[in-house]
């Protein structure tokens, strides 16, 4: 991996904990207020029920002095009633008296419902204490891990700054600003490749694009999102085929329109891959080389079907598995991808194996096979 490419991956995974840390420092105040809103509607619960507690207590004590006085009156009239001359008089007292009985006994039944009323308004009274008295408990605990917590995130905060620091000292200046932009507009400035895909804007790369990220050799740019590319292999494992060792490798049809061949030394170009191809009467020729998967030399057409017109370049091959789209194949441009130069390249180890997995009893059977396996071709 190139050098700036891992100082940014330290760059962003700095500014990640940054974040991290200075939105976790903002919360906890956020967390606390939250428990004293709480806190403070309890104690607002807490104080409307003391004060109904005393309403009732003061409504009890005017019940209470207004029987008093009535009984007063009761036994002012029932001296008066004592020195009246005429029976009008004594109805109209015994009247007075009956009224302050009724008044009596409706101020009795009032304080008795204020007693009822006042057991449930001591109950919410000392249920409210108690609450007050846990929330102001936990309100306390919070605070203090609050500050604790505050406290070490202030000292990462402190570290990661200094982390952020000495990465942005190792990233080229004009990437460095190229990656401060897309990360204040995107959120993010670099941006994982899996399977030929940005992970940041999930957009499909060229072959040649991704292969260029996968070797390293240059520091790439996501054409789609701007985001600064990078690949780690350990995220991006090609699944392997499951080769069961009851069955034989696949062979590819003798008529198939497009055949791939391995050359283990094609005109001193080394090991390389052909591709033919049979399309409208004309045959096409590829040759990429088997390591790096680059093309060697131009595409050549001629009349015919590959077989006939290029029987030159069948000595000594091995027909290998592989059958892709020729607009797929013009869209690689001059260098295989990478899946597809492994895909064959695992095919190739497999007709290995089951070449050496063959008897070989003779110098005369080996001829005969490898020339079996060219007219099979």
């Amino acid at each position: 991996m190139l050098p700036d490419v891992q100082a940014l991956i330290d760059l962003q995974h700095a500014d990640r904990e940054i974040l991290r840390l200075k939105n976790e420092i903002a919360a906890l105040p956020q967390r606390v207020s939250a428990i004293e809103e709480k806190l403070a509607g309890t104690k607002a619960a807490l104080e409307k029920a003391k004060a109904a507690v005393k309403e009732g207590e003061a409504s009890r004590r005017k019940y209470e002095t207004a029987i008093q006085d009535l009984q007063q009156k009761i036994t002012k009239y029932r001296d008066q009633s004592l020195d009246v001359k005429t029976n009008d008089q004594y109805r109209a007292l015994m009247h007075e008296v009956q009224f302050s009985e009724q008044e009596i006994r409706s101020n009795e039944d009032k304080i008795l419902e204020l007693m009822v009323n006042a057991e449930s308004r001591e109950k919410e009274v000392k249920a409210a204490e108690a609450e007050l008295k846990a929330e102001t408990a936990e309100i306390e605990a919070e605070k203090k891990i609050a500050r604790e917590r505050t406290a070490e995130d202030e000292k990462q905060l402190a570290e990661w700054n200094a982390k952020r620091e000495n990465a942005r000292a190792g990233v080229n200046a004009d990437l460095l600003r190229h990656y401060d932009r897309v990360s204040k507009h995107r959120g993010t400035g670099l941006a994982e490749v899996r399977e030929q895909k940005c992970m940041g804007c999930q957009v499909m790369l060229r072959p040649q694009t991704y292969n260029e990220i996968r070797s390293s050799s240059q520091t790439v740019i996501c054409d789609s999102c701007q985001r600064i590319l990078y690949y780690n292999p350990a995220n991006d494992v090609v699944a392997q085929p499951v080769v069961s060792p009851r069955k034989r490798r696949a062979h590819p049809k003798i008529d198939a329109p497009q055949a791939w061949y391995y050359h283990p030394e094609y005109a001193g170009h080394g090991e390389v891959f052909i591709v033919f191809t049979n399309s409208h009467g004309q045959a096409s020729r590829r040759i990429y080389d088997s390591f790096s998967g680059r093309q060697v030399g131009d595409i050549l057409i001629r009349e015919g079907e590959y077989r006939m017109a290029f029987p030159e370049d069948f000595s000594g091959t091995v027909r290998l598995n592989g059958n892709w789209k020729e607009e797929e194949i013009d869209n690689w441009g001059s260098e295989l991808p990478m899946t597809t130069l492994d895909e064959l390249q695992r095919d190739l180890e497999a007709a290995r194996q089951e070449s050496n997995a063959r008897p070989q009893s003779s110098d005369a059977q080996n001829v005969q096979l490898a020339t079996e396996q060219n007219v099979a071709s």
